[in-house]
């Protein structure tokens, strides 16, 4: 979807449309941004920024609060849409999915070019039927595999639709930044571009290992380059961890403050467990200081935990013993992971 929460936003909104809408924390406020509409981008301002420094990039721009519980209906009635494609589906996240379709387009005539355009109108009827249905836009890639298609996707935004041929796929990635390619983060793109490898056509020109650059990953790196991922859908639906999060207005070291913060986390979280029946294995804490370090630290245990208090309990003792609140905080978490179904003592209650 198109800067998805901004243009749910900008919808439900009509005088909006058309001006800048930055969904997050207000300016006045400590705390970073969730999505900016391209009226917001052309600005400079993007997601994960501080709102404050959104607010000095863009002035005029509306600082609207979060309504996830909104958004999540509305991506539901959007993934229903997806759904009538018959496609085999990996929801990613709220706002975006693979599509495998080759049941549906692979069998007929030609080439695997053939069957990628025989996709075109899928994609067509889906784009617009969102649109009509939803009065949003989305941007949709189709290609052979994950890797091309999410680079499709990204290309004509918003509203973008394109096509990458198998026969044209390594001249449409020889341009892109070599950070354009899956698992290429910040610290690995500034590793290959002090040795010279800029773009991905760098990559698929260089003749030597790249294992000396990047570790074991060189060969899978290499294969990116040329457009080739044999990535299959990940259609694991299991919830792999619950966590609750607060960005304090001021840092802080205050004991009474943050323990009343971890509380709240821990009903929080457990809340979440009860519903969903589970029960963890392992619980984690996570601190962010002034100048943005940020340190998680975990404990597991044989015995299952899903009551507050014993989140609560096990919260407190991480940041003890690793000392974690030696400074104020910027941040806290506290989440629960390696989920499991609850025990029966629990299950009684519901």
């Amino acid at each position: 979807m198109d800067a998805f929460y901004a243009s749910v936003e900008q919808r439900d909104r009509p005088e909006w449309m058309g001006r800048p809408v930055v969904v997050g924390a207000s300016p006045d406020r400590r705390g970073v941004i969730c999505a900016a509409s391209y009226e917001a981008r052309k600005f400079g301002v993007r997601s994960a920024m501080p709102s404050r420094t959104a607010a000095r990039l863009c002035p005029e721009a509306i600082f609207v609060r979060p309504r996830m519980d909104h958004y999540r209906a509305e991506s539901h009635a959007i993934m229903e849409l997806v759904a009538e494609t018959g496609a085999t589906i990996q929801q990613v996240s709220v706002d975006e999915a693979y599509l495998d379709l080759s049941q549906r387009v692979g069998e007929g005539p030609g080439d695997a070019d053939d069957a990628l355009q025989r996709a075109l109108p899928v994609a067509q009827a889906l784009q617009h039927r969102i649109l009509s249905t939803r009065r949003l836009s989305a941007s949709i890639g189709i290609a052979s595999n994950k890797l091309l298609a999410k680079l499709a996707s990204d290309f004509q935004k918003p509203r973008g639709l394109t096509l990458i041929p198998e026969r044209d796929k390594v001249a449409f990635l020889r341009p892109l930044p070599v950070r354009a390619l899956h698992g290429v983060g910040l610290v690995t793109s500034k590793i290959l571009e002090t040795a010279g490898l800029r773009t991905v056509g760098d990559l698929q020109d260089h003749p030597g290992d790249l294992r000396p650059l990047v570790g074991s990953w060189g060969a899978t790196l290499r294969q990116f380059a040329m457009g080739e991922d044999d990535r299959p859908l990940d259609l694991d639906d299991d919830i792999k961890s619950i966590s609750s999060e607060n960005t304090f207005e001021r840092d802080t070291d205050d004991r009474p403050t943050l323990r009343r913060c971890l509380r709240e986390q821990a009903g929080e979280v457990a809340g979440k467990l009860e519903r969903r029946r589970l029960s963890a294995g392992t619980v984690q804490v996570k601190v962010r200081y002034g100048d943005f370090t940020t340190l998680t630290r975990q404990w597991s245990r044989d015995e299952p935990v899903f009551e507050a208090s014993d989140i609560y309990r096990l919260g407190c003792w991480l940041l003890a013993r690793h000392r974690l609140v030696h400074r104020p905080l910027r941040l806290l978490g506290l989440g629960v992971s390696n989920l499991r179904e609850a025990p029966l003592r629990q299950m009684r209650w519901w």
